[in-house]
């Protein structure tokens, strides 16, 4: 068995104690293997979060500029390696390969932020009331971090879980989703070879109820970071406030891109459509809803429709330009939510069911629903799919109000050329990231991530100082002399 098909427990590549494995298969061809994984048990996390324990306080300790040069290296060992693990994401993932490029290229630049990043960490010097004393704070680790990550972004999101909880001195306990766990797999190979001690990562697959859950309640896990499903992640915030852990929940969305008069309609197609169908429409940001202004609505209809339409399907590593679902459950939930908008009263302008494509995968065609109506299904649930909802409004309030009638606040956008009505978007809308022309997917690493409402546990944000504040605490420190 390869070091690629083990966990990664205390410094070791490790078999699980059940003797299974599990199949990662590619979703462009799933008769293809790409590897066996461990399929893990309860007892597997625990041996890992016992490893973590025990390292958490050297690890530290260890001088912050001197974490942050492992996880320099840990940059360099990805970057060595970009297009071999782009090629991997492809594989067992199923995007295309200038998506998947830029995912890996995103980890390399995650770890080399926070490379940097470690060296400011500290605290700050504040002015105290009396004569001869010394007021400051200072951020310290949690402890252990138990990091549950999706297979959407399989090499981003455990990179920017990762890398922050590391600079700030925390071990950590790692479980990558088990559609696509072997790029996350690599980011802990890399961490190996640049040295990081053992004990400070440890990687184990398997599945939630088994792997997830020991890591979720275990009473020696300090924090929580979790990105998934809302279903799932109320379950895990719910399960880890029970003792008072730490805890980030990134969920769902059901982003809106709104259309006005004023916009440009080659530009608003470009970024309703890069939007709505990139990486097969399977990101939390994705943009699932046009709402568009009568004056312009029918020819957006028709242009977004010939944008979908020209796409080509297929397997990302052919050239195609939408590669395939994740998994057939994905598959059938996004034809199962086709019959639902077309038994609604959507009407279907294009795609609407599985692409023709000479592979055994999991291809769905992108789809245009028009007439659609808030209070549709296909409106208001997350599909997570290559869906698009296209909704008429009369005036920019009543786009405002759709925008904001649903039970999601992730991400939002505007196209529009009114500056007023660009402020007036940015001031209302209900979503924890809101942009102006421009399309609702894709994220500055340097800023805070998060979502309002249903999309997030709105506790902490990640990426950028957020994350760092969600792996520290500050202690106030008092010197008389």
């Amino acid at each position: 068995m390869s070091n690629a098909e083990r966990n990664y427990v205390d410094g070791q590549w490790t078999v699980s104690e059940t003797g299974e494995t599990f199949p990662v298969r590619n979703p462009a061809d799933v008769s293809e293997v790409v590897a066996r994984c461990q399929e893990s048990s309860a007892a597997d996390a625990d041996e890992a979060v016992a490893a973590a324990v025990a390292a958490a306080a050297d690890w530290a300790a260890t001088p912050a500029p001197e974490r942050g040069a492992i996880l320099r290296r840990t940059s360099e060992r990805l970057a060595e390696r970009k297009a071999a693990l782009a090629e991997l994401l492809t594989r067992e993932e199923g995007k295309v390969p200038a998506e998947a490029t830029g995912e890996v290229q995103r980890a390399i630049d995650i770890f080399a932020y926070y490379a940097e990043r470690a060296r400011d960490l500290g605290g700050t010097v504040k002015a105290a009331s009396g004569t001869e004393t010394h007021l400051s704070t200072r951020r310290e680790p949690l402890g252990v971090a138990a990091l549950v990550t999706p297979w959407n972004y399989p090499i981003a999101i455990p990179a920017w879980k990762l890398a922050p909880a590391l600079a700030a001195g925390n071990a950590v306990v790692f479980k990558p989703a088990s559609q696509a766990p072997l790029v996350g797999k690599a980011i802990v190979a890399a961490l190996d070879e640049a040295g990081v001690p053992d004990g400070v990562v440890n990687f184990v697959t398997g599945p939630g109820s088994a792997v997830g859950s020991t890591f979720v309640t275990h009473e020696d896990v300090d924090a929580v970071s979790f990105t998934g499903s809302a279903e799932v992640g109320t379950m895990v915030y719910d399960q880890a406030t029970a003792d008072q852990k730490r805890v980030q929940c990134e969920m769902g969305g059901k982003n809106p891109t709104v259309v006005m008069p004023s916009a440009d309609l080659d530009e608003a197609v470009d970024v309703v459509g890069s939007g709505a169908f990139g990486v097969t429409g399977q990101a939390c940001t994705a943009c699932s809803r046009a709402i568009v202004h009568e004056d312009v609505y029918d020819e957006f209809v028709e242009r977004v429709a010939e944008y979908a339409a020209a796409l080509a399907v297929g397997p990302g590593l052919d050239g195609a330009d939408m590669g395939p679902q994740v998994d057939a459950s994905e598959l059938e939930g996004t034809l199962d939510y086709v019959d639902v908008a077309e038994r609604e009263g959507a009407r279907l302008v294009t795609g609407g069911g599985r692409a023709d494509v000479d592979a055994d995968g999991h291809y769905v065609e992108p789809t245009v629903f028009a007439d659609v109506a808030p209070d549709m299904r296909i409106a208001q649930e997350e599909v997570f799919g290559p869906v698009l909802a296209v909704v008429p409004v009369a005036d920019f309030d009543e786009a405002l109000a759709v925008a904001n009638d649903v039970r999601y606040g992730l991400s939002a956008s505007i196209v529009t050329q009114d500056l007023s009505e660009a402020h007036r978007f940015v001031d209302d809308i209900e979503a924890g990231v809101a942009k102006v022309n421009d399309k609702t997917t894709g994220l500055e690493l340097h800023v805070p991530f998060g979502g309002y409402k249903h999309s997030s546990t709105d506790t902490y944000r990640e990426q950028g100082d957020a994350a760092l504040e969600f792996y520290t605490s500050t202690k106030t420190v008092y010197l008389n002399y």
